[in-house]
């Protein structure tokens, strides 16, 4: 099996990079279909979240599955491969099995053992299995990584206490402000993270949400969910000078809010300021609003600085009993690729054992015609158990050795030596 990962996170590069990285649900098939068109590429899954842009694939070369994502991400984001190449990381075989199971289980998020990723996963897989563009192994590979999340969330602690990217983002604009009580919010986007936006607010005691979505029917869900109000987008603006608190956290491809409408929001406000969260990636507001008087900007960038200097007590303990569980779980994973995939080879052989056997007894059936019934039963069982006691040895070392790198060795020379 050749599982490759290849990808991009905010983490290995700046923020104002990553973002053109991102693949929204309306591209994603598309997407998908651009990848598996690769030369060198069987299977393939998109995972593209605010924390990173991974390319699942199956690949009989490494080298060649590599250059061939490190042109579809080119391609995606429209910049030269040598320009993000040095921020590529990459992993193969089991090392790629790790780093999924990591990601599922959130051990690879700003926010440790955080439940979102788990969903995200098997959407991504789940839009994959959509389109056509995975089979077995990759197939196996996201199968027992949903089973791996579901272990170390059952069996740990990790995701006790954790918080959602949406509730740590309230918590820093709270540190920020001091409370939200009679604070006007105004949400933007209506999805999962603004509803987790707008469920951590209440728990916050907000003065009032106000939600703005493009889709006007879903901004006034939220607001009978939350008690707050439903805002036409055109009037987004207007709103936007009387409120404390702007949350954004839209799928829009483009900058939602510029530096000359929010000079202009800020000119009619009185001197009051402004907080804004930006949680989208591609960011909804041009970060360079960052310096305009009276507007504090957190972004993506920013709840990585929060979490690292406001740490979950404990998570080092859990995360380390994950850990534990993962690589048990690799290991069982790997072992049962391995003798899936040596059955049919032990098969393969022992089947091309059995026609020579029965080419030679052909071969010698007129010098056999005067045996009775039972001398050619003896001939038979005899022929049978010499080949049994020469297929016997080989086919235990194959089945001992499945999973390792000895199996793999005996496996490689078995097809070579028996044309398998």
């Amino acid at each position: 099996m050749s599982l490759v990962v290849i990808g991009v996170n905010n983490r290995a590069m700046p923020l104002d990079l990553f973002e053109r990285f991102s693949i929204g649900d309306d591209a994603l098939p598309k997407a998908l279909f651009g990848v598996l068109s690769r030369r060198n590429i069987s299977e393939a899954v998109i995972l593209s979240t605010c924390n990173r842009t991974e390319v699942y694939a199956y690949a009989e070369k490494f080298h060649g599955a590599y250059q061939d994502i490190r042109d579809f991400l080119a391609e995606t984001a429209q910049i030269a491969p040598e320009d993000f190449s040095d921020h590529l990381y990459a992993h193969y075989e089991d090392e790629a099995i790790q780093h999924l199971f990591a990601v599922t289980c959130g051990l690879d998020s700003v926010i440790i053992g955080e439940n979102e990723v788990q969903h995200q996963v098997k959407v991504a897989w789940e839009h994959a299995r959509e389109e056509g563009t995975c089979g077995s192994v990759i197939n196996g590979a996201f199968r027992r990584a949903l089973e791996v999340g579901k272990r170390v969330r059952t069996q740990t602690d990790i995701s006790k206490n954790t918080s959602s990217v949406a509730r740590v983002c309230v918590e820093m604009a709270e540190d920020h402000l001091g409370n939200f009580v009679n604070r006007k919010v105004i949400v933007v986007g209506a999805g999962e993270v603004g509803q987790g936006v707008a469920t951590a607010l209440k728990q916050s005691q907000v003065g009032h949400i106000s939600f703005v979505n493009r889709s006007f029917d879903r901004a006034a869900e939220l607001a009978d969910m939350f008690e707050g109000d439903a805002i036409p987008f055109q009037e987004l603006n207007e709103t936007l000078v009387a409120a404390d608190v702007l949350f954004a956290s839209t799928a829009a491809d483009l900058v939602l809010f510029d530096r000359l409408l929010l000079e202009q929001v800020m000119a009619r406000r009185n001197g009051r300021d402004l907080l804004i969260v930006d949680i989208a990636v591609p960011r909804d507001v041009d970060p360079s609003v960052s310096s305009i008087e009276g507007i504090t900007l957190f972004d993506i960038d920013s709840l990585w600085s929060y979490r690292a200097h406001n740490p979950l007590s404990g998570v080092t303990g859990e995360r380390n009993e994950a850990q534990i569980i993962i690589s048990e779980e690799v290991g069982r994973f790997l072992e049962q690729q391995s003798a899936r995939q040596v059955a049919p080879l032990i098969a393969g052989f022992r089947n091309g054992a059995e026609e020579i056997r029965l080419a030679e007894l052909k071969r010698f059936e007129n010098r056999l015609a005067d045996l009775s019934d039972e001398q050619r039963d003896a001939v038979e069982s005899l022929t049978q158990g010499i080949l049994g006691k020469i297929l016997h040895e080989p086919t235990v070392a194959m089945n001992e050795a499945a999973g390792s790198p000895r199996g793999d060795r005996l496996a490689e020379a078995l097809r070579e030596l028996f044309k398998i």
